[in-house]
């Protein structure tokens, strides 16, 4: 039985996790709006109910069904939010489709609940069933629920296939035409797989609408050149856009020559694509005329937002909320703009009036202020670019949503983005792994201290080597600057990958030579002696022996640099350089040294005349050649590597770990543990803490320490007494009872506290140090260090973004600059590192299970031939931080 509308309270009805609000994307790329139903929702459910066709009533309800009773409507908006929920997918004020689950409390351990739901007909096939299914399924989970039933008429095909394709392992049963399905609700492998690919084809298909869009409408097209309504006009103009563009201007009938209309609601035909140029303070007017036009996504170029402070992050988060809440995408504000080079859309709805050459890099950026330097740029170095996109405020479409889309984009092969800061970085680090697989990803990340405001109370700074290790973990390419960034696009534009590190240099001049190889070993690349042709040598004998080179097998790859002796044409060397190595399938880089005329591209002329694959690019200087085929090489080498997965550690039980934390929880809004509790938490996990007891006499020391066994060791408790290097809190290698009271006396007079621990001697080893914590832009990290002031002092931790995979494990355990004495330095014994991985293996599964573990470390693990042995764990909880990639898909909250 399940509990009735008279027995739910109408307060409590009202009330309902506010965590279960969620604005997800449909398949269609169009953004629906998730909410608990209220009793306020009854005429809402009755217009929603009275649209349904008779073939949906009757697939949905087994019957005819044609009006709601009283009853029935009280029933189905009165629920208790934990045995009855029901769920809600808004488009605007209207219901579009309706997803409930009940709680079958006569039915076996009273854990099992009866779900349904159905999908106006106008909105059936955007993959709303799996969206509610989700959600339902993760309210289900907070509610102690673990299995789902269904019963689907058999001819109900489309939701029979709701079910198949949603991961869940279903059986099934027949009674008549009536479909009985079972299925446990508890994630697994194949539903996050399910989930996780269904959220990369709607994020794509957003992007895609934003980016292609066969119409667009300038909200705020201005007749003044100076204002930047006109200049998005005028550059979709100049840009030969495919489809029409509507000026959209309430004082003037036409602007540069092109009808305009008073608002979007006037314009004759449909609209996919705004461009909103107006003042923040008459946004809302606009929104309303977007949505009743049915406007598909939004660019708002227009400033006077979260970038001015509280008041401005107010409207902008108004903005995002009512964009979404019919339907719309959201490209700003204070964005440059989209821009979209394939040839079928031409699109350049950005303020920068000249977009680079068409090509095969997507570029993002948060920076509105240095995008069109960017573009400029871009244009200067030949660089060609499939799309662009400024997000400005970042305040819904983000980096993710662009990787979602490169990754299944066939014109982009290499992916560059400027990064001030990450909206949700636990899925950045999941995206950019699988799309870095295929495509390689080159970041700059600026603005180091760039943080949220919900994050920045954290206190925690977003270190440079956190980003460098999470990066190079993603095998994201990171570098240092805008250069940079293009110096490393031009060589995977249009150069293979090197298949090794073994690097030949060739050139005409012998201190050019040394530079470039010299360059190259400082970026840990082999190279042997430069080959010097001399200030002599003709342009054949230059393109020979560089053709020579790349012919060896002991070379991955050539640079080739060119200082000319007098005042010649360097042309000629260019051209047979061109000319010899334009089948090559190892990279080419040049210096052409004080040369004037040289592009920054030796090019290979595709049908359309731009620069194609096999273009040779050319740098400034050899030192900078090096630096990025060394970055190449990196990239390569992370994505020859066999993908690894995470694997669970055995021997853990994480049921046991939640009750512990809830219970903890339910007492307090956040807190250290106690040391006890926190052994009991890692025991959980098969992390055992050394075995140790508290003494608050001389008499509780010492028959403590005659039941642990002797050796032991007295520690202070205090936290000013732990881990100092003086070891001024701690007592070691106490061989008897009277070893044990003159260390109780000792310890408990220095510290002033009766309450030490008594603890029995750890096998001696290296100090290490496991951790996790919270980082306000990348949410929860592990670590690994040697223990130590020095390593402290020198930030030697190597960091890691949750979950761990097999290899990313081992990878952590090596990291550090000091992991060598981990290997047996100087004829050292070696220590058993596997004993090391398994533990930081476990620590990942219980940081990556248990979010509200907000800081953790182990320190000291001494490690050992024998093994790896915890001496002391601290570790804080509190609430569930809300930046985790985890539980039902939806869009980025605010």
């Amino acid at each position: 039985m399940t509990s009735t509308p008279d027995e739910v309270d109408l307060e409590r009805a009202r009330h309902f996790p506010r965590h279960w609000l969620a604005d997800v994307l449909a398949s269609d790329g169009g953004v629906v709006h998730l909410q608990p139903i209220v009793p306020e929702d009854a005429d809402k459910l009755v217009a929603f109910h009275g649209k349904l066709s008779e073939r949906t009533r009757y697939l949905r309800y087994f019957g005819p069904y044609p009006t709601m009773s009283n009853r029935d409507i009280v029933n189905f908006t009165t629920v208790d939010h934990h045995n009855r929920v029901a769920l809600v997918a808004m488009l605007g004020d209207e219901i579009i489709a309706v997803g409930r689950y009940e709680r079958l409390l006569d039915v076996g351990d009273g854990r099992s609940a009866e779900v349904a739901f159905v999908v106006a007909d106008a909105h059936q096939g955007r993959g709303l069933g799996p969206i509610l299914l989700e959600h339902l399924a993760g309210a289900a989970a907070e509610n102690g629920l673990n299995m789902f039933v269904a019963e689907v008429l058999a001819e109900n095909r489309n939701m029979v296939t709701v079910f198949r394709e949603a991961g869940y392992q279903v059986s099934r049963s027949f009674d008549g035409g009536v479909l009985r399905l079972e299925f446990a609700i508890d994630p697994t492998e194949a539903l996050l797989s399910v989930r996780n690919s269904r959220e990369r084809a709607a994020e794509a298909r957003s992007v895609r609408n934003v980016l292609s869009p066969r119409s667009v409408a300038v909200i705020g097209a201005s007749t003044d050149s100076s204002k930047v309504g006109n200049a998005v006009l005028v550059n979709l103009l100049r840009g030969n856009f495919s489809g029409p563009v509507y000026p959209v201007n309430a004082e003037h009938r036409s602007v540069r020559g092109v009808r305009a209309y008073p608002t979007v609601r006037d314009i004759p035909d449909d609209v996919d694509l705004a461009v909103v140029a107006v003042p923040a303070e008459s946004i809302d007017a606009v929104l309303d005329d977007c949505l009743a036009k049915g406007v598909k996504a939004l660019v708002v170029v227009s400033s006077g937002f979260s970038e001015t402070g509280p008041d401005g992050r107010h409207s902008e988060r108004r903005l995002v909320h009512a964009a979404r809440a019919h339907g719309m995408r959201l490209v700003g504000p204070n964005a440059l703009g989209v821009a979209n080079n394939d040839s079928a859309v031409s699109l350049n709805a950005t303020l920068a009036p000249v977009l680079p050459l068409p090509g095969k890099v997507g570029f993002f950026c948060q920076s509105g202020a240095l995008g069109i330097a960017i573009l400029d740029q871009a244009a200067k170095r030949k660089l060609g670019l499939s799309t662009f996109v400024s997000a400005g405020n970042r305040a819904d479409v983000s980096g993710n949503d662009l990787l979602q889309y490169w990754d299944t984009d066939p014109d982009t092969e290499v992916v560059l983005l400027y990064l001030e800061s990450f909206g949700n970085p636990r899925k950045f680090s999941r995206i950019a792994r699988r799309v870095a697989r295929n495509k390689p990803i080159v970041a700059v990340k600026s603005g180091r201290h760039a943080v949220r405001p919900a994050l920045a109370a954290t206190g925690v700074e977003m270190d440079d080597s956190i980003v460098r290790d999470l990066f190079e973990q993603a095998g994201v390419v990171q570098v240092g600057s805008i250069s940079q960034l293009f110096d490393c696009a031009m060589l995977f534009g249009y150069q293979p990958l090197p298949a090794g590190p073994r690097v030949a240099v060739v050139g005409n001049s012998t201190a050019l030579g040394v530079l470039a190889a010299d360059a190259a070993r400082r970026e840990g690349l082999q190279v042997g002696e430069p080959v010097d042709l001399g200030a002599q040598a003709t342009p054949e004998v230059f393109a020979g022996a560089v053709s020579t080179a790349l012919a060896s097998f002991d070379i991955d790859a050539v640079i080739a640099v060119f200082a000319p002796p007098v005042a010649i044409a360097v042309e000629p060397y260019a051209q047979a350089l061109r000319e010899a190595v334009v089948d090559a399938d190892k990279p080419i880089l040049t210096t052409f040294l004080a040369a004037e005329g040289i592009p920054d591209v030796l090019a290979v002329r595709g049908a359309d005349g731009h620069p194609t694959r096999g273009s040779v690019p050319s740098f400034p200087g050899p030192e900078r050649a090096a630096l990025a085929l060394a970055r190449a090489w990196r990239y390569a080498a992370w994505r020859g590597r066999p993908v690894s997965k995470v694997v669970r550690p055995n021997g853990i039980h994480p049921d046991r770990a939640k009750r512990l934390i809830d219970g903890w929880l339910a007492a307090s809004q956040g807190r250290w543990l106690s040391d006890f509790e926190a052994a009991q938490l890692l025991e959980c996990y098969g992390v055992q803490v050394v075995e140790f007891r508290a003494a608050t006499t001389e008499a509780e020391a010492v028959a403590a320490a005659d039941d642990l066994g002797y050796p032991v060791a007295v520690k202070a408790t205090g936290e000013q007494w732990r881990h100092r290097p003086d070891l001024g809190g701690v007592r070691l290698d106490l061989a008897g009872p009277d070893s044990v009271r003159m260390a109780y006396r000792d310890l408990a007079a220095a510290s002033g506290e009766p309450l030490l621990h008594v603890q029995k001697m750890a096998t001696k080893g290296i100090g290490c140090v496991v951790g996790v914590q919270d980082d306000p832009s990348f949410g929860s990290l592990i670590s690994f260090g040697l223990a130590g002031v020095i390593s402290d002092l020198l930030g030697d931790r190597a960091y890691r973004v949750l979950p761990l995979t097999e290899d990313e494990a081992a990878e952590l355990i090596d990291a550090p600059k000091a992991a060598p004495l981990l290997s047996g330095y100087r004829s050292a014994v070696p220590v058993n590192k596997q004993a090391l991985v398994d533990l930081v293996q476990r620590v990942s599964a219980l940081a990556d299970d248990l979010p509200e573990v907000r800081e953790l470390a182990c320190e000291p693990v001494l490690a050992s031939a024998s093994g790896a042995e915890i001496t002391d764990a601290r570790v804080r909880i509190g609430p569930e931080p809300s930046i985790a990639d985890l539980g039902p898909r939806r869009l980025r909250e605010w």
